[in-house]
């Protein structure tokens, strides 16, 4: 495959995001993303830095890094991360990760890299997320890699191959680790589970054997968790209505309220965890599995990493016990939890007027459901 083949879906290069910068800064949304995150004085200083900026690097570390520190600090109590000295600089991995929030996941995980002196990783999206060109700069400026979904099965099948190449590439080239979602779309009931299209995507332009195939790719769990839901009542919604209706069909700018909700609503505290490279675990599967047994087993043993990996908030704890009507975790709430979380779910009704009880048991199922996970 041809390196022009990529066009369609690699990020912007150098010389690209020199052309992107004043598109960026002379677009109608530039000003209301700016006044929402800083003050005047701010604004000027990033603004010009970002005018200085001629390369990815200078863009992400002048602009990327204090609008994401902006946000974190504006709309979370606190914000960790644990792993990094499992990472090498010298090395590039693949981050698959759980998904909880359209663009915060990636972009919290890029903050604490460039924080801690490690090159933040490229990071694929949705093209129905390319929702006009001010976006798309942004996105592609952040290293963004496009995954288009939707076609024919050839062109499925066209796609697929060809976003395979481009990431083995990557990786294999060292050039920049790269972040994924394990599943199609961001989990809206708690359960984090791989989607194993996801992986056998991933090795279609591998070798032929997976188990190589996958190895090569030096893959990485990494788990997000929020102590309170990124829109967390449009996930509830999005559940309940495909329940009734057997299929849920976005509204028109959904995906845009979205992005806009994970930016501006509080989301408590945020940890990320760094898991350890698996390819060990790999190493130890059975050379005698298919390719189909070895996608399924390490997706298994992604998903396990995961569930371990969650750190659990008092949210989770207080939602647990209150589906299954007892005091196990009490410990670890309080009143304040139960207020916290009472707000939230009220804040469901007044979005969707319908079964209360049913949405107020999707709600709650939600937060439990990393702690079900967890005990498993």
């Amino acid at each position: 495959m041809q390196e022009d083949n990529f066009d369609l879906i690699r990020p912007y290069n150098n010389k690209e995001v020199r052309e992107a910068i004043p598109r960026i800064i002379n677009d109608s949304g530039f000003k209301p993303m700016m006044n929402f995150l800083f003050d005047e004085d701010e604004q000027r200083t990033v603004t010009e830095a970002l005018k200085r900026s001629t390369n990815v690097k200078d863009f992400q570390k002048n602009f990327t890094l204090p609008c994401i520190k902006t946000v974190v600090e504006k709309t979370s109590d606190e914000t960790t991360c644990s792993g990094l000295d499992k990472l090498k600089n010298d090395k590039s991995y693949l981050f698959i990760a759980n998904h909880r929030d359209i663009a915060l996941d990636s972009s919290i995980l890029g903050m604490h890299m460039i924080n801690n002196n490690f090159t933040p990783p490229a990071m694929t999206w949705g093209s129905n997320l390319e929702l006009s060109q001010f976006i798309v700069d942004l996105g592609k400026c952040n290293q963004m890699i496009t995954v288009f979904r939707d076609g024919s099965p050839k062109e499925i099948l066209r796609n697929s191959k060809r976003l395979s190449q481009f990431i083995n590439n990557m990786i294999s080239s060292g050039e920049r680790s790269v972040w994924i979602a394990q599943s199609k779309g961001r989990t809206k009931d708690g359960r984090d589970h791989v989607d194993a299209s996801i992986l056998k995507m991933l090795i279609l332009s591998g070798v032929n054997n997976a188990k190589q195939a996958l190895k090569n790719l030096n893959l990485i769990p990494v788990t997000i968790s929020y102590e309170l839901e990124p829109c967390g009542a449009m996930k509830v919604r999005e559940v309940f209505l495909s329940k009734q209706e057997g299929a849920y069909v976005k509204e028109e700018n959904e995906d845009l309220q979205s992005i806009l909700g994970g930016f501006v609503m509080n989301k408590g505290r945020i940890h990320v965890d760094i898991g350890r490279p698996i390819n060990h675990f790999i190493d130890e599967l059975d050379d005698s599995l298919t390719n189909n047994e070895t996608v399924s087993e390490v997706a298994s043993i992604i998903d396990k990493e995961t569930h371990k990996n969650y750190k659990l908030w008092p949210t989770n704890y207080l939602a647990y016990d209150y589906l299954e009507k007892t005091d196990r975790f009490k410990e670890y709430y309080n009143d304040k939890t139960r207020e916290d979380l009472e707000t939230r779910c009220q804040a469901i009704f007044s979005i969707i007027d319908d079964d209360k009880e049913m949405l107020r048991n999707l709600f709650y199922q939600m937060y439990a459901n990393p702690v079900y996970s967890k005990l498993k």
